[in-house]
């Protein structure tokens, strides 16, 4: 097939593990007679340090006339100081508004060869496999109204979470239909107790499950959520969560397989859909030439299953990425006594070497 992919590299190690990925579908192209055309632009600090603006028209405007978007980490101290609509992030909200992305699927799998990796006893990870679905487009980043204001000299910062009724639909869809590709089962997490928000959340995906027999449906409270991920991660199947519920349980998710740097994500809802790996753009090792690549090349992975719905050769990556860590290869960041310690470029070498 013909394919046109968006490369926005971003800022910090997103500049160096994004070229890695590409490298990875440029091998897994040629091996499997797909013609790929990549093409880059600024996003984030790099696009507000040309022109002034995290998300340049010619960026946006690219990503809507491409068949999916490959992107890196953005952000970093050098632009924390600037105000909150010219930041870095403020890109990644646009392209997800502009892009129709209301749906964020974050897999958190524990790759054996890394369960000493993890900071928790061998026999609570063991076998884990979750899949965070987090609404994307809606709740307390995007309800208005928001901003900072000041009334009698005293400075007031004000947030608002809301949902509607189709809004909550269309990713509890996405929940149940993912559920029926695995065990079958939906966690969603909320905080019906205290917020009116999350009463309709709760009353809207317990009427939708009624369209999804097969599929067992669990409601559990955020804080109870965040503690069960840790006492028995083992638990969970498919976790349906809001924007920022979602936000922050699928980065502790993400620590439960021994590295943020290796889980990839995917939003997906309108026509063009958005890769990146979960992690930051890690300021502190970039330029080193140690960042993991692996989450952002597992991004790449589903960029290919779910985009192009070339579901061998996303397999093949996946497959790759295993025989790979089998065989001892490690970045800093998952490296233990015993395994090979390697850079960002050798480790995409080895996977590359392993797509067979």
């Amino acid at each position: 097939m013909k394919a046109k992919i968006a490369v926005l590299a971003g800022d910090g190690v997103g500049r160096e593990v994004v070229p890695e990925a590409v490298k990875v579908l440029k091998a897994v192209a040629e091996r499997h007679g797909h013609a790929f055309d990549f093409v880059s632009a600024d996003v984030g600090g790099q696009a507000i340090d040309k022109i002034g603006v995290p998300l340049p028209q010619e960026t946006l405007t690219l990503a809507k006339q491409s068949d999916a978007v490959l992107l890196g980490a953005v952000g970093g101290p050098k632009w924390e100081g600037l105000d909150y609509s010219l930041r870095p992030e403020r890109a990644l909200l646009g392209l997800r508004e502009a892009l129709g992305l209301y749906a964020n699927l974050r897999p958190a799998k524990l790759y054996m060869a890394l369960a000493d990796a993890s900071t928790l006893k061998k026999e609570v990870i063991e076998g884990i496999d979750i899949l965070v679905v987090r609404e994307l487009i809606g709740g307390i980043y995007f309800g208005k109204p928001k901003g900072i204001e000041k009334i009698g000299g005293v400075e007031r910062g004000v947030n608002t979470e809301v949902y509607t009724t189709d809004e909550i639909k269309r990713i509890a869809k996405v929940a149940f239909e993912a559920a029926r590709k695995r065990r079958r089962k939906v966690t969603s997490v909320d905080k019906a107790n205290v917020l009116e928000s999350s009463e309709l959340w709760r009353r809207v995906v317990t009427e939708l499950q009624k369209g999804y027999p097969d599929v067992e449906l669990n409601h559990m409270y955020v804080d109870n959520c965040a503690m069960q991920l840790v006492r028995n991660p083992k638990q969970f199947d498919v976790l349906l969560c809001n924007n920022m519920f979602g936000d922050i349980l699928s980065d502790e998710a993400a620590m439960l397989t021994g590295s943020i740097g290796m889980l990839p994500s995917a939003s997906i809802g309108a026509q063009v859909g958005l890769y990146e790996p979960i992690h930051g753009s890690a300021p502190d090792i970039a330029g080193k030439g140690v960042a993991n690549p692996i989450a952002t090349i597992a991004s790449a992975a589903m960029l290919l299953s779910y985009s192009f719905q070339l579901e061998k050769e996303g397999a093949a990556i996946e497959t790759a990425i295993v025989r790979t860590l089998d065989l001892g290869y490690r970045t800093k960041d998952i490296h233990s006594a015993g395994t090979r310690l390697v850079g960002t470029g050798e480790m995409t070498d080895a996977i590359i070497r392993n797509l067979g």
